[in-house]
């Protein structure tokens, strides 16, 4: 039987507003080859990149002005730093990325919300444990947010080895998503001009994501496809054990207890 709980992060509306339109910000830094009709590629990167700057900014100013618990932030240190210790594991291990398993449960006990900040802090956290830091950064701490968003958004109607099938599924396909995200923001430049699977700057959109996709499945092959593998099993073997462990602590801690301040005798 699956247990509702409500989700740990609780977001205002204006807070959702813009959360939501910085992920859209964002998104341009994925998608713009498709749409930006200029030959300058190194222009359109530092343009980019400034979106992407801009939308972590504005996701780090509004999370600072939530109402945020200290049980909330204590739960999200600990299971970034959980994840970020993960995710090296796998370096030099084509596709083998165990931090996915560990994000996706959790977003499923705690909520959309939850999920989002995690990808956002365990993605980060991780660039500083290893080294990570680079332009594709904010490309990766996005993809894992909304990951962690889409995981915490799963019909909670589920429960038992249904729950953990859904999971599983959705292990997959977020494992193929961070790939074709992560083939997006390299891609325009990676294969220089010279060959059938090249970028075209300002080029038709159908011919661009024709070779796009192209090239997207010739390494999906390699990487996406074993991390999908890896992820689902992972899930399917100790995806009962961690949900289990994940909603005692959800409902032991009682996040977001009410807190009232009263007035006092003296009038402070």
């Amino acid at each position: 039987m699956s247990r509702f709980t409500p989700d740990v992060v609780r977001l205002h509306r204006k807070s959702i507003l813009v959360l939501s339109g910085a992920s859209l910000l964002s998104a341009t830094g994925f998608l713009w080859p498709f749409f930006y009709s200029s030959a300058n590629v190194p222009q359109t990167q530092l343009i980019f990149w400034s979106a992407i700057a801009l939308a972590v900014l504005l996701v780090i100013v509004e999370v600072s002005n939530s109402r945020l618990d200290a049980k909330s932030i204590a739960l999200l240190g600990i299971l970034s730093a959980i994840i970020a210790a993960l995710r090296p594991l796998g370096a030099g291990a084509v596709g083998i990325e165990p931090m996915w398993f560990i994000l996706i449960l959790s977003a499923r006990v705690f909520g959309a919300s939850f999920g989002f900040l995690l990808g956002i802090i365990s993605m980060f956290a991780s660039a500083l444990l290893t080294g990570g830091m680079g332009p594709w950064l904010g490309y990766q701490i996005f993809a894992a947010a909304w990951i962690g968003m889409m995981a915490g958004s799963l019909p909670k109607k589920l429960g038992g080895r249904a729950e953990i099938i859904l999971l599983a599924t959705f292990g997959a396909f977020a494992s193929m998503l961070f790939g074709t995200l992560m083939d997006l923001q390299f891609w325009p430049w990676t294969l220089g001009t010279g060959t059938q699977l090249s970028y075209i700057p300002g080029g038709p959109i159908t011919e661009n994501i024709y070779r796009f996709f192209s090239f997207h499945f010739l390494t999906a092959m390699a990487w996406d496809i074993p991390r999908a593998i890896f992820t689902s099993t992972l899930i399917l073997i100790t995806g009962r054990s961690i949900l289990s462990a994940l909603n005692r602590t959800h409902t032991r801690a009682a996040f977001i207890a009410p807190i009232t301040f009263t007035e006092s005798k003296f009038g402070n």
